[in-house]
C-alpha cells in the first residue's frame, strides 16, 4: 500500500485517514504489492493499452454529451469526468454472468459491458426511460433515485443465492452483484438498509462508493466523521480504500472483491478514493462551491495520463497507437452525434408502456383519456 499525505481544502476527513491501494502512480510509476500483484498478474501489456482505449473512448463520450447537453440536444448529462478508472477497472473485472447496478453516471461501466452510448443519450434526451436490455449485458438501467439501486441490488444478489449461483466452483456459473454509488448517497438509508440485509444474508454483492469527494456541493466532511470504506466493518464486512483513479488497482480490488461473493463469502465494500472534475450535472455550477486549487491538485492524478505515462515509460506504444485512437476516438463522437440527434421523439402515449407486466384497468383508463384528449387537438385543427 501506499500513503497518500495531500489533504484537500475541504477539511475531508478521508484525508486524514489517508491509506488506499496503488499500484500505478499518478507519474505513471508501478507500485509492487505483495497481493494485489497477485490478482493482476495475468496481465498483458495488450491488455493495459485495451485498458486505456476504454479510458480515452469512454471519456470522449462523456464529453461529447456535455457538449450535446450545452448545444440544447439534451436535457441533462451527469458527467464521470475523473472517474473513469474507477469505473473501467471495476467493469472489467465483471464476468459475463455478473449482473451491475448502476446509478445515472456509469457511462464507462456501461461502456465496457457492451451499451451502446447512444442508448444511454436516449434517457437524456427524455424520448425513453433507458431503452438497453438489461438481460443482454447483465447491467441494469440508471437509477435515478439516490442509493435505490442498492437494495434492488442486495435483493438480486439474494436471489442469486437462492438459484445456488454461487460457491459451485463453477467459473461460468458463480455469479456476483456489484452496486454503484457516490459518497452521498451513504447517507441514504436505503445504503445502510442495504448493508443490513447484505450482511446477514450473506449476499454475494460488491458495494462500489465512488468517493468524488462531493455529494453535489456538500464535502465529504458534511458525510461522515470517519473514511467510507471502515463503515463496512460496523455492518459485519470487509471494506477498502482503493487509488480510484489506478485503473489497475482498481481492477484487482474488485477482481478479489467479485469472486469473495461468487464464492459465497457474501459482500465488500469497495471505497473508490477520486474526485469529480466536472459539475455534478450540467444544471451545477461547482465554482460556487469548491476551490480552483482543489481541481488542479487532482487533475495531477488523471487516469488516463498515468496509464499512457506508464505505456510510454515501457516502452509498450508507439505513436501510430495513439493517432489511431485519436481517429477512432473522433469517429466515435461523430456517429454518437448523429446517433443522437436522429434519436426519435416518442408517442406520448408510450409512458403508459412497461409499467407493469400486465396493466390495471385504472392505467389503461388513464391511456385512453389522454389519447383522446390528444386527438381532439387533431379534430380542432380540421383538414389543412
Amino acid at each position: 500500500m501506499t500513503v497518500d499525505t495531500a489533504a484537500t481544502s475541504t477539511g475531508d476527513p478521508a484525508a486524514r485517514e489517508p491509506e488506499l491501494v496503488q499500484l500505478l502512480t499518478p507519474e505513471g510509476q508501478r507500485v509492487p504489492h505483495e497481493y494485489y500483484d497477485t490478482l493482476i498478474e495475468d496481465i498483458t501489456a495488450e491488455d493495459i493499452r485495451g485498458l486505456y482505449r476504454d479510458l480515452v473512448l469512454s471519456r470522449r463520450i462523456d464529453s461529447e454529451a456535455v457538449a450535446l447537453q450545452r448545444q440544447g440536444e439534451l436535457g441533462l448529462w451527469a458527467s464521470m469526468l475523473g472517474q473513469e478508472a474507477a469505473q473501467v477497472g471495476s467493469g472489467r473485472a465483471l464476468r459475463p454472468q455478473d449482473h451491475a447496478f448502476p446509478t445515472y453516471r456509469e457511462h464507462a461501466v456501461a461502456w465496457c459491458r457492451g451499451v451502446e452510448a447512444t442508448q444511454l443519450l436516449g434517457l437524456f434526451r427524455g424520448v425513453d426511460q433507458g431503452s438497453w436490455d438489461p438481460r443482454e449485458n447483465n447491467f441494469h438501467l440508471y437509477t435515478i433515485v439516490i442509493g435505490a439501486q442498492t437494495l434492488h441490488a442486495t435483493g438480486y444478489a439474494m436471489g442469486v443465492q437462492r438459484d445456488g449461483a454461487i460457491g459451485t466452483g463453477d467459473p461460468e456459473r458463480d455469479t456476483a452483484v456489484i452496486a454503484y454509488f457516490g459518497d452521498g448517497a451513504t447517507s441514504q438509508g436505503d445504503v445502510n438498509e442495504a448493508f443490513i440485509w447484505a450482511s446477514v444474508n450473506n449476499a454475494p454483492v460488491v458495494f462500489f462508493c465512488q468517493n468524488n469527494q462531493w455529494a453535489i456541493s456538500e464535502p465529504l466532511e458534511r458525510q461522515t466523521r470517519v473514511p467510507l470504506y471502515r463503515r463496512a466493518h460496523g455492518f459485519g464486512f470487509p471494506g477498502l480504500r482503493v487509488d480510484g483513479n489506478d485503473v489497475l488497482a482498481c481492477l484487482a480490488v474488485s477482481r478479489e472483491a467479485l469472486q469473495r461473493a461468487r464464492d459465497g463469502e457474501g459482500p465488500s465494500l469497495i471505497e473508490a478514493f477520486t474526485y469529480r472534475m466536472g459539475a455534478h450535472t450540467t444544471t451545477d455550477d461547482p465554482t460556487r462551491y469548491r476551490l480552483a486549487a482543489d481541481l488542479e491538485h487532482w487533475r495531477l492524478k488523471d487516469p488516463i495520463e498515468r496509464v499512457k505515462a506508464y505505456l510510454v515509460r515501457g516502452d509498450l506504444v508507439d505513436q501510430q497507437f495513439f493517432d489511431d485512437l485519436d481517429a477512432e476516438s473522433e469517429e466515435l463522437a461523430g456517429n454518437l452525434r448523429t446517433a443522437c440527434r436522429a434519436l426519435p421523439d416518442p408517442e406520448p402515449t408510450s409512458i403508459f408502456e412497461h409499467v407493469y407486466v400486465e396493466p390495471p384497468p385504472t392505467l389503461l383508463a388513464q391511456r385512453d383519456e389522454m389519447a383522446q384528449y390528444l386527438d381532439s387537438f387533431a379534430e380542432q385543427e380540421g383538414p389543412r
